[in-house]
Formats: C-alpha cells, sequence, structure tokens
C-alpha cells in the first residue's frame, strides 16, 4: 500500500491518494492481482499489478470497470423489505437491526421445527475464501441447515480430473509459452482466460501451432491456425479417436504408459473402436482432419493442451474430462515442462478448508444435500420421505439463480412463492433480488478482505480493503456474524474477524508476511508436477481405469456418453443449442453496466446461414427460440459463429433485460452429467422461428 497527498494548484483543495493491492474475485482462472488508486476515499481507477507476472498488468474490460461498478448509482446501499409482489423489486427501507432481528426470528422458528427447511444457496460471484463461504459456512453448519450441492459450473470437470489425475492439477500454465503444440480445447480463451492467451500468442510467435476445439468459431478460434467445429457433446469421441491414430502409428511413449499409468491394455482395446471414421460421423467433421491432429500431437514435443469447463456441460461430461485428460501419459507429454494439459489447478492450494468452514459445527448431524442445478425443481417440492422438508427459507449471496439456473421457469415459480421466506445478499437489484423478502446491501472487492486461490496459475492473492464500505454496506462475514449473534450462537469463531480469517486459510502453508507486502505468493510446484508419475490418485498413476468407478458401478474407463439430447435427433426441435458466456459479461455480474452491455448489445442468438434461410430468418429479425420446457425471445444474427445444425444462445444476460423478460435458461434443462452431479447447459434441442 504506497499514499501520496497532493494540492491541486487550481483549487487549492488537498488530495490524498493511496494505491492498494488486492485481487480479482470473479469466476475466471486468471485470478489477477488488482491495484487501486483511491483519491479522497474514492476509487478512481482499478488496474493490474504489472509485479505479478500472471498478470502482468493488464485486466479484461470487464474488471477494468470495477470502480464503475462499486460507485455505481444503482448500487444497493441499505437494508430493504419488500412491500410488493415478489418479483416485482418493490421494497422499503429498514435498518440493519430491525432486518436482522426479523430475519433471525424467522430463521430461528423454522429451525425450531427442521432446521433443513433452510437452504444456503451461493456459488462464484466472488471467489474469495472469506467472503465465499467462510463464516458463512460455519453459520450454516451450527444451524444444521440443508447443505448445498456447488456443481452448477465445474463439477463434471471435477470429477473427471479426480478420476484420471487424482484432482484439479496440471502443468504450470507459464510454461504453455515453450510449447510447440498447444490445442485449446472447450475455451474461448479470448473472452474468459485472457493471460493463458497472451502466453500462447507468445509461443505462436516462437513458432507453435494453435489448434482449437470448439463447436463455435469463437474470436480465439479465429486466431488459432486450425479450428475443430465438433458438434456439442462429441469431444469424448475426438480423444478416443485421437488415441486409435496414437496406437495404429505408435506414436506412443511405452515407457511411461508402463510406469506412470495405470489400465493401459484396457484403454487401449477401447480406443482401437474408435476410428477416425466413427468419431467423424458422431463429432461432424471430416476423419482427415482428425487424423491430421492426432498426427501433430503424436509427433510434436512438448504438445499442451488447455482444456476448459465448457466442454463438460453436456451429460458425458465427466467421461470427456476423463478422455481428454489421459491423452498426455499416451505420448508421455507430461516428462516436459512445456507439456501435458491444464483444466484446473486450484487442487494445488493448500487450502485449511476444515479451519475456516468448521464442519464440526455440524456436530455429527448429516443434514440432507440439494443440488443446487436442480433448485427450480426442489422449490417446487412438497416435503417426503424422500425429499424431507419443504423449503422454506432461502439464503442467497453470491449467486443470481434467477438468471443462472437452469429451465428458469420453474426457478420463477419457486422464487414467487408466498411461503418461502428468500434474503438475498447483493450488490445490485437483479433478478433474484427482486424476488426477496430482504435485500441486504453486500460489500464489493474494494470494501473488504479476502484471499484466494486460483484454478489458472499457482499463486496464492490477498485482497485488501481499498475503500470503506459505502453507505450502508457489510461484508458478508459481517452479515452471517451478526445473525449468528442473535441466534444465540457463542462458540467463539464466530468472534473471528476477516483478516483473522485471511490468516487462517494457508496457516502454516504460505506465508502470511509476503502476502501482506506483495499482495501475492507463489506455491513450491515443480516445473514438471508429473515427469515421474507421481499423480494425486489411489495408485500414484494416471488412472486409466478407476477402481473408484468401478466399485460404484460405473464404467472404470472413459467413454463417449451420447447427449440426453443427441443433436440431429429430434424432427421437433431440429436444432442444438449452446450458450457460452457473452464476451463482455462474466456469468450474470457486468450485465447492469451500462458501458459492457452497450459494447455487448442486444441478448440475441447465432445461426447460420443455411439454417436462417430455410426459416425465413433475415440478420436482426426478432426470433422465438423454444422447446418444450419453454421459449425466449431475442434477435437472430446469422453468423458464421454457429456450424449448421447448432445455434448460440449468448448469455447470461439478466432477464429483466430480455425482449420477454427472460433468458436463455428459458430453455435448458435441469438433467445432470454422468458424474460429479453437474448442469448440461450445452446439452439442449431447439427450433428458432420468426416472432
Amino acid at each position: 500500500m504506497e499514499s501520496t497527498i497532493g494540492v491541486s494548484p487550481a483549487m487549492g483543495a488537498v488530495t490524498t491518494r493511496t494505491v492498494v493491492r488486492g485481487a480479482c474475485p470473479h469466476d475466471c482462472p486468471d485470478t489477477c492481482a488488482l491495484l487501486t488508486t483511491v483519491e479522497n476515499g474514492v476509487a478512481v481507477k482499478v488496474q493490474g499489478n504489472p509485479e505479478h507476472r500472471p498478470t502482468d498488468g493488464v485486466l479484461c474490460t470487464k474488471v477494468s470497470r470495477y470502480a464503475e461498478r462499486t460507485h455505481h448509482a444503482e448500487r444497493v446501499l441499505q437494508p430493504m423489505r419488500r412491500v410488493g409482489p415478489k418479483g416485482a423489486g418493490r421494497f422499503e427501507p429498514v435498518s440493519w437491526g430491525a432486518a436482522l432481528d426479523d430475519i433471525a426470528g424467522r430463521l430461528r422458528a423454522i429451525a425450531a421445527r427442521n432446521p433443513e427447511a433452510i437452504l444456503p444457496y451461493s456459488y462464484a460471484g466472488t471467489m474469495g475464501l472469506i467472503q465465499g463461504d467462510g463464516m458463512a459456512a460455519r453459520f450454516f453448519h451450527r444451524l444444521g441447515a440443508s447443505l448445498l450441492d456447488r456443481t452448477i459450473c465445474s463439477s463434471a470437470g471435477t470429477e473427471g480430473l479426480n478420476q484420471t489425475l487424482g484432482g484439479k492439477v496440471g502443468m504450470k500454465v507459464e510454461f504453455f509459452r515453450e510449447s510447440r503444440l498447444i490445442i485449446i480445447w472447450g475455451s474461448n480463451s479470448i473472452g474468459s482466460n485472457l493471460h493463458f492467451w497472451r502466453i500462447a500468442q507468445e509461443a505462436k510467435r516462437n513458432g507453435a501451432k494453435l489448434v482449437c476445439i470448439d463447436p463455435r468459431r469463437t474470436e480465439t478460434a479465429e486466431k488459432c491456425h486450425e479450428h475443430v467445429q465438433l458438434l456439442p457433446g462429441t469431444d469424448a469421441a475426438l480423444a478416443l479417436a485421437l488415441m486409435h491414430e496414437l496406437v495404429v502409428n505408435d506414436w506412443l511413449d511405452h515407457d511411461y504408459l508402463a510406469r506412470y499409468t495405470l489400465g493401459w491394455e484396457a484403454l487401449r482395446e477401447r480406443a482401437l473402436r474408435w476410428t477416425p471414421e466413427r468419431a467423424a460421423a458422431v463429432c461432424g467433421i471430416p476423419a482427415e482432419q482428425i487424423r491430421g491432429l492426432a498426427r501433430d500431437y503424436g509427433t510434436t514435443q512438448p504438445a499442451a493442451i488447455r482444456l476448459n469447463y465448457g466442454m463438460q456441460r453436456v451429460r458425458g461430461g465427466g467421461n470427456a474430462v476423463r478422455a481428454v485428460a489421459s491423452l498426455p501419459a499416451l505420448t508421455g507429454a507430461w516428462r516436459h515442462r512445456a507439456g501435458g494439459m491444464l483444466l484446473s489447478s486450484s487442487g494445488m492450494f493448500p487450502v485449511n478448508s476444515a479451519a475456516l468452514q468448521r464442519p464440526d459445527l455440524l456436530a455429527g448431524r448429516t443434514p440432507r444435500t440439494i443440488n443446487m442445478v436442480t433448485i427450480g425443481n426442489d422449490l417446487l417440492r412438497d416435503a417426503s420421505p424422500a425429499f424431507g422438508p419443504r423449503v422454506e427459507a432461502l439464503v442467497v449471496y453470491n449467486s443470481n439463480p434467477v438468471a443462472v439456473a437452469p429451465e428458469s421457469s420453474k426457478v420463477v415459480a419457486g422464487f414467487a412463492r408466498e411461503d418461502l421466506f428468500t434474503v438475498v445478499l447483493e450488490h445490485f437489484k437483479t433478478d433474484t433480488a427482486d424476488y426477496a423478502d430482504y435485500l441486504l446491501p453486500a460489500t464489493t472487492q474494494l470494501e473488504h478482505w479476502d484471499v484466494h486461490l486460483a484454478y489458472g496459475h499457482t499463486d496464492v492473492l490477498l485482497n485488501r480493503p481499498a475503500i470503506a464500505p459505502l453507505g450502508q454496506a457489510k461484508p458478508n462475514t459481517q452479515v452471517f456474524r451478526e445473525l449468528a449473534r442473535r441466534m444465540g450462537f457463542d462458540e467463539p469463531c464466530f468472534a473471528d474477524d476477516d483478516e483473522t480469517m485471511c490468516r487462517t486459510a494457508y496457516e502454516g502453508r504460505v506465508e502470511f508476511g509476503e502476502l501482506l507486502s506483495r499482495g501475492f505468493a507463489s506455491l513450491r510446484i515443480p516445473d514438471a508436477p508429473f515427469a515421474e508419475g507421481g499423480f494425486p490418485t489411489p495408485s500414484g498413476r494416471c488412472e486409466f481405469f478407476s477402481e473408484r468407478l468401478a466399485r460404484q458401478g460405473l464404467d472404470g474407463l472413459p467413454d463417449h456418453l451420447p447427449n440426453y439430447e443427441v443433436p440431429g435427433s429430434s424432427a421437433a426441435y431440429p436444432l442444438a443449442m449452446i450458450s457460452p458466456p457473452a464476451r463482455n459479461f462474466l456469468n450474470s455480474t457486468f450485465v447492469n453496466l451500462q458501458s459492457l452491455r452497450d459494447s455487448e448489445g442486444e441478448p440475441l442468438v447465432e445461426i447460420h446461414a443455411a439454417d436462417a434461410q430455410a426459416r425465413g430468418i433475415a440478420d436482426g429479425a426478432v426470433v422465438r427460440v423454444f422447446n418444450d420446457r419453454g421459449s425466449y425471445l431475442c434477435k437472430a444474427r446469422v453468423s458464421a459463429r454457429a456450424r449448421p445444425g447448432v445455434v448460440n444462445g449468448l448469455g447470461v444476460w439478466w432477464r429483466k433485460f430480455g425482449l420477454e423478460g427472460t433468458n436463455v435458461n428459458q430453455l435448458t434443462s435441469q438433467q445432470l452429467t454422468d458424474m460429479g452431479r453437474g448442469p448440461v447447459f450445452y446439452d439442449c434441442l431447439v427450433d428458432v422461428r420468426l416472432a
């Protein structure tokens, strides 16, 4: 933290200027180090910290507007109580004392009947370990509330990595700059992983070949040497066909396979059934393109795969990640620090989760678990022996489920229940906030302490508050502390302040003094962590065959599982739809910033010219995208970004900005993935017609 004092010659006024080190809180692999310039208590600029190598002084367009977001005229800055019908977003001001007294009283009465009728709902509105699920987890564990299965983003891929590599581990991102071949699989890195893209561009300038695998012709795909535009949900078929070619051409590292893998013979037998022609028919791409990609991968060292989470949001998502994560072991790519693959590095961080979240406060209780993906169905369920009590109270923080959860017509119906008591901690009047009984003002990242891990690099980051909380805003932690006191929870852990919790997160594992002085600290990890095996699996090997899955009655080997809604299988709904993020938003965050909304334009669906012509749809026409779950009105963009037979419904717009007050999640389903219990946002059939 640096401070200066200046005098304006024109005004004669004294200006106090401070630069404060922090961390980006958002759900992005880059977890940037921030420098916030504060003048007389106002954040005037947020920029990347040039001393932090992964950030290198650069921020994405979204987060560079973070000061604008924090000082936004529409910030919720005082507690509010609903006065209109649910969903209307009509509130009256109320004091913190009155709000928290009433909330605690309502929760206490419900808990006296059955605490499992109370459900927390949160995700990655902040990725911080403290404002995310530090004090909140302590509160709900002590209460005995239902547990939330936080699966809405990455759980299928996480389980795929766990079963194959032993955890969310991989190569270090900085060494992609030394790779000779980089496969960007299921990622629009320019929009969602900017700092990796800068590294990939450096590798490209040094002669590396870049290949993008994605159903959409993204900005990233346009700038790679090759684009493999496969059908949604067919990634495992492609990976198995690549294995086929590696086997038949003997592009294999037999020594690595023998020493450091488990189940190779069985996987080899399965791969030999997946000829390029078979996979081409499934994936909707030429067989020769599969052969060429396999040749590149099998004959180029070091070769690296940057996988992202888009490809696991289908029925077979976990299996697809297992198949892709197996590839580097076939060629011995892990021997090189610039070889292997990376989906997430977050499993490498030694977080002291038990000390932060205190599951011991459950005191032997085992509350039911409700999956956040199925919140639409679950809010509409009656009490039953199988389900448990009806959900009577919902506390939402760090999430906007009315906009982001699938099959949103049911989510809306659930939130609209008059007998559901809903508390929302928020910065703005989001779609979800409109249904709150109490809307409580939360601090932004510039106003509180937090500590972070990353899933795209291996540095721990500390966030210091740069400014005092605006208005009456409180950190999430303080809200749950004050509720705990009103509920009579007198355990000492509820008195821990935020800086103490930051110290607890990595206690004894990361030097907190370094975090205070620099704002970040690098984990000590070998440059090539799996050059000689040592995977964090039960066997210590890359497990092509998972005995753990087999014991669950599942296939121990990765395989292609067709989508629930297979492209081309329905006459009524002949188009597959994926809903990748709009470039200028981050999930549903930043949608209310006018400058970013102006850059993004309007809610739209991208459709290929052939599909548009067959339906009489011109560019810019208002269209209805529909299936059995609902319909969504938006503009059509006739675009080569869409492949024939697939439309791209860009998200996640707030519903209130939609032409009919809906968004693309009217169409997505509450089905779950093959493993990890994740959502299948990109496993969705629709049709499109002129409105």
